[in-house]
């Protein structure tokens, strides 16, 4: 029985750690995408307005396929955010797969960004 719970915890571990990012709250978020260096992509669709600041916007599930409109150098620093979090999820487990190592993703994306009263710009 011990070996079913240790293999368990395996997995547990495993799947934390495979993370494509380091999801963090709005103000965290705010505080990354003020750093000169980091690009701020906005993954979601249909388009339902931008972050202020945000540098680009790839469809979550284009990524692969529009992978020449991100930096070459897979250290440079990405934020990236949809409209409520699951297609920021897919957008940051292809960054991972494409070798970026520095990328954070918004909790509960542009609408947790709102709740706490931060604007939205071009809707």
């Amino acid at each position: 029985m011990s070996v079913i719970v240790s293999s368990a915890c395996a997995q547990k571990e495993t799947a934390s750690t495979a993370s494509a990012a380091r999801l963090v709250d709005a103000g965290e978020f705010a505080a990354a995408i003020a750093e000169p260096a980091r690009l701020t992509v906005n993954v979601h669709v249909p388009f339902e307005g931008d972050i202020p600041g945000t540098d680009l916007s790839i469809p979550f599930d284009q990524i692969a396929a529009q992978a020449d409109r991100l930096p070459a150098d897979r250290d440079t620093p990405l934020a990236i955010y949809c409209r409520s979090g699951p297609m920021s999820t897919v957008a940051a487990q292809e960054l991972r797969e494409l070798g970026y190592t520095d990328v954070v993703e918004l909790r509960g994306g542009m609408r947790a960004w709102q709740a706490e009263g931060r604007p939205i710009v071009g809707i």
